[in-house]
């Protein structure tokens, strides 16, 4: 094996343990993630290299990082998705399976660009936008949650589920 064969094939290994160091290392965990609809109510979603199914696009807010910059910044790493308008804050919710510290801000982003679909790549493997009633089979559990409240209106719970 190569030394970039060697680096290649380590890199999702070191990935996961410092994503495990950064869950349980740290105070009170926050992050974001965006429901993203395009004007079919089409959603957008990504499927990472570190962690199975389908999510909502988003990340982790770094300390002195505004929210929506975060939103911002997480979408153009994500989906090469620009957002033109101000999104709205859907809610806030534990998401006591990361860590009993970990909390997500959703946003709606209605209003947006994107260039071109991003190529996979290190984090990002997949990413697409679908029909709520043709999401993929591994869509997880929390994220068609925080679909179905947005989409069919269904009241929001307090907490993100699997």
């Amino acid at each position: 094996m190569t030394v970039g064969g060697l680096r290649r094939g380590f890199e999702p290994v070191l990935r996961r343990l410092l994503h495990l160091y950064w869950r349980f290392a740290r105070g009170m965990t926050l992050g974001v993630r965006g429901v993203v609809l395009d004007g079919d109510d089409r959603v957008f979603l990504v499927r990472h290299s570190y962690v199975a199914g389908w999510h909502l696009p988003g990340g982790g807010v770094e300390v002195g990082e505004a929210l929506g910059t975060a939103l911002r910044r997480e979408l153009m790493e994500e989906g090469r998705i620009g957002i033109s308008g101000e999104p709205a804050l859907h809610g806030i919710f534990l998401n006591s399976h990361v860590s009993p510290r970990d909390h997500v801000a959703v946003y709606v982003v209605r209003d947006f660009r994107q260039d071109c679909k991003p190529e996979p790549n290190r984090e990002i493997v997949d990413c697409g936008f679908f029909a709520a009633d043709a999401l993929p089979a591994e869509t997880t559990a929390g994220t068609r949650l925080r679909i179905a409240e947005v989409l069919d209106h269904a009241p929001p719970t307090a907490t993100w589920r699997r």
